[in-house]
């Protein structure tokens, strides 16, 4: 567990990096993380319990604002009741990044409909519904999960390209954080592709597939231009 606990708790990215790859405005990745004063009103983190006055991003804090990024962008949910959801999930399950926890989304599934009910989400947004006794996921909550690979109850790795074929995946443990395919950097790929190498030529170098190679470099477009 000791193992785990590190990994969430593992700083990663700058701020600037980290929404880079989430492919969020800078000033809004900082204002989920330190909160902020906006038309005279002060407000709260989302993604932590209070501000650290810090410009690095954790593990378990980046893939919050994965998580958040989904609800918030796609999905249009209001700010003041995904900021409540995540708080009273936060106080009940006394970790500072719940939903990088594997705990909300396996026995904890009462817990997150009470907190969606206390946070007044939308019923249409919700992650889990309770039908017929049971606790049933509902497709923003499917979403978000199809995105992570858990080991120890912890989010271990996280898919950034929002195509679910895509083999592109983040892993903490692995080349720094960054995407890659298989383990090759994103970037390096989409370098030797900028350099004039085909695809073919770049999968028979690395030995990938010819769609691998395609996937990183048509993720890796995005990422240079955002």
């Amino acid at each position: 567990m000791i193992a785990s606990v590190s990994l969430l708790e593992r700083e990663m990215y700058t701020e600037a990096e980290a929404a880079r790859l989430l492919r969020v405005p800078p000033s809004t990745l900082h204002y989920w993380l330190e909160g902020g004063t906006r038309r005279g009103t002060t407000y709260l983190p989302v993604l932590r319990p209070e501000p650290t006055d810090t410009r690095t991003v954790t593990w378990a804090e980046f893939v919050e604002a994965g998580f958040l990024r989904q609800y918030r962008r796609d999905l249009r949910v209001p700010m003041p009741e995904l900021r409540q959801f995540i708080a009273i999930l936060r106080d009940e399950l006394g970790v500072p990044s719940p939903l990088a926890t594997f705990r909300p989304w396996s026995v904890e599934k009462k817990l997150v409909i009470e907190a969606q009910d206390r946070s007044g989400l939308p019923d249409d947004l919700w992650v889990y519904a309770p039908v017929g006794g049971q606790q049933v996921l509902l497709p923003p909550g499917q979403k978000f999960l199809d995105r992570v690979d858990w080991e120890n109850d912890v989010a271990a790795r996280w898919r950034p390209d929002p195509e679910s074929d895509s083999p592109v995946v983040i892993d903490p443990d692995r080349r720094f954080g960054r995407p890659s395919v298989h383990g090759i950097s994103t970037e390096v790929l989409w370098e030797y592709s900028e350099d004039g190498y085909t695809e073919a030529e770049i999968a028979e170098e690395y030995a990938l597939s010819k769609s691998d190679v395609s996937w990183a470099i048509t993720f890796e477009n995005t990422i240079q231009a955002a």
